[in-house]
């Protein structure tokens, strides 16, 4: 058996388990709490809406299983109700309430062939379709789209299989088929877009906790420097002059001695404590405990940025001048944290603005533009004081680099970041 046959049985040996794991086992994503990244601000309007909507579609789907002119059977309540619920249940179990969907979607149709008249939808009436749709489309919303696709191409196919029968029927399977495969559709989109809000919003948060981690080690800089400049300063000369001290001495005597000594001494040991203290500060691994120990992003992860933004909602264009290499770690890191930034800002500020991205490699600088078009709409109140033009400031004084940033004529923004390639002096 070639390589690709083999390939081919191990796949179809797999196909049950995967099938099983996927529409039975696996759980899906959960509900993000309120407040949190991806959580809808409308979650509880659309448990209201579709809750009234579950209902008119139920009170609607009645009058398809029952014969012209007869009385209402129980049977037929009790279903309609069971498919109201299995809808709403997909709120919290898209998973099984699609499964009771589907199974009470075949139940219904069977009960409900004998008496619908020829014209008449078959196999899916409307009622029908909107029910099945909407339990797909809550589905989709949780679950990964290959997920959604085993469940879309089960559904088309119990429906087809439902539709198998001798009498004549104005069959609906076209335009079911294409309201479930547009649910499915849209479910995943809004998903994506959930799934890409959630990764910027985890990602600026990463960014703030670096921003204050660099903000406290420059902090513990700052203060090792002035102990090395004040204190151990003076440690130094007083261990000096206690050691000339008795050679100024005519004849110092054995007492004098033994303090300047002891002085010294003191003095020596002093100093060798500071510098042990001096080295905890200066140190970043000092605090290393408790936090990540993860490869720092460079420009080569730009274009990954970018797609997350754009799966936002941002449309974002990007253009590279110069040839790229490897710059100094510290020169990468900050690029990337000054694009980050801004484009966090164009989120926040601008909502349906149009983002561009320039990176520029020059013999002795990189530079790094972000600008932005004019908002489409209003943006969100802001939750505090922002701090990320500060840190981008921060980044570069460091770096001994220049930052520029004001609105445009249009209407926008632009930031831009000058990055020399040596060390200031």
């Amino acid at each position: 058996m070639t390589e690709a046959g083999g390939r081919i049985v191990a796949a179809l040996r797999g196909l049950p388990r995967m099938l099983r794991e996927d529409l039975w086992t696996s759980p899906v994503d959960p509900v993000p709490p309120m407040g949190a990244p991806g959580s809808p601000v409308w979650r509880p309007a659309f448990g209201m809406l579709l809750t009234l909507g579950a209902t008119v579609v139920a009170v609607w789907h009645v009058p398809d299983l029952i014969p012209h002119g007869a009385a209402v059977p129980e049977y037929a309540v009790l279903l309609v109700v069971c498919q109201a619920l299995a809808l709403l249940t997909a709120m919290w179990q898209p998973l099984y309430a699609w499964w009771a969907s589907l199974v009470l979607m075949v139940v219904s149709v069977r009960i409900a062939e004998s008496a619908m008249p020829p014209g008449a939808l078959f196999p899916w009436t409307g009622p029908e379709i909107a029910l099945q749709s909407g339990a797909l489309f809550l589905l989709t919303l949780r679950v990964r789209p290959r997920r959604a696709a085993l469940a879309l191409t089960l559904s088309l196919l119990a429906g087809l299989t439902s539709g198998l029968t001798t009498r004549a029927h104005d069959f609906s399977l076209g335009i079911g088929a294409l309201a479930c495969v547009t649910a499915v559709v849209t479910g995943a989109a809004l998903r994506a877009l959930r799934v890409a809000r959630t990764e910027l919003v985890e990602q600026s948060e990463l960014t703030e906790e670096e921003r204050a981690r660099r903000t406290l080690l420059e902090e513990r800089n700052r203060i090792a420097r002035e102990l090395h400049d004040v204190v151990a300063h003076h440690m130094s000369v007083i261990s000096i002059q206690a050691q000339v001290a008795p050679h100024l001495v005519e004849n110092p005597s054995d007492e004098l001695r033994e303090n300047l000594a002891g002085i010294r001494e003191n003095a020596v040991e002093a100093l060798a404590e500071l510098r042990r203290v001096l080295g905890v500060l200066r140190s970043e691994d000092a605090m290393a405990d408790g936090l990540r120990h993860a490869p720092q992003p460079t420009l080569d992860r730009l274009d990954e940025l970018i797609g997350k933004v754009r799966g936002a909602g941002i449309a974002v264009a990007k253009e590279t001048t110069g040839t790229p290499r490897p710059l100094p770690p510290g020169v990468e890191l900050s690029a990337f944290r000054i694009v980050q930034e801004a484009l966090s800002n164009v989120m926040r500020h601008a909502p349906g603005a149009h983002a561009r991205v320039e990176v520029g490699y020059h013999f002795a600088a990189v530079t790094v533009r972000v600008t932005n078009t004019a908002a489409d709409m209003a943006p969100a109140p802001a939750g505090g004081v922002g701090h990320g033009l500060l840190g981008m400031r921060e980044r570069i004084a460091m770096l001994g680099g220049d930052l520029t940033h004001g609105r445009t004529p249009g209407g926008g923004y632009e930031v831009m970041a000058t990055l020399p390639l040596e060390d200031p002096a």
